[in-house]
């Protein structure tokens, strides 16, 4: 937990934020409930986001998988889909988030793949699977975020 890895993004959007000063990779990161849960993105853009998260550690009190950790590894994945969709002028935010949980898993690793299945001007919506280590399907989640202009700091604040 807590290692460094390097998350794959389409070079053409590194350019566009890195332009404005942003380091994507820590923006677009899991957060500190994401760090927490050693959720690792490997990959994101607007057409597909990748992450893994340890079973161990977020466990229920049966020893299997906790299905909120699966909930916040999908709004994860599907949040930061929307964000790469929406670019730099918007903020997701999740509005409706279902999650059908298949089969428990006790450990290893599990790995969530979000893919759009609408992306337009104010709402995208994500599908969210995930799979356990033998490419069983653990969760299927689905994600709706609302996409809204994001507010310009003024200048002189924190983080302005």
């Amino acid at each position: 937990m807590g290692q460094e890895h390097t998350v794959k993004f389409p070079q053409d959007v590194l350019d566009e934020y890195a332009a404005l000063g942003i380091d994507l990779p820590a923006l677009f990161s899991a957060g500190d409930l994401g760090r927490r849960m050693d959720i690792r993105i490997l990959e994101a853009s607007a057409e597909r986001v990748v992450a893994t998260m340890p079973v161990e550690g977020n466990t229920q009190p049966y020893g299997l998988l906790h299905g909120g950790a699966s909930a916040v590894l999908a709004e994860t994945l599907g949040s930061v889909g929307a964000m790469m969709h929406g670019g730099i002028g918007k903020i997701a935010v999740g509005v409706d988030l279902n999650c059908t949980h298949h089969r428990g898993v006790r450990s290893g690793l599990v790995t969530g793949v979000a893919t759009p299945v609408h992306r337009g001007r104010s709402t995208t919506t994500y599908e969210i699977v995930i799979s356990d280590e033998q490419d069983r399907r653990v969760c299927t989640a689905r994600l709706t975020c609302l996409l809204r202009e994001a507010a310009q700091a003024p200048a002189g604040a924190p983080g302005a």
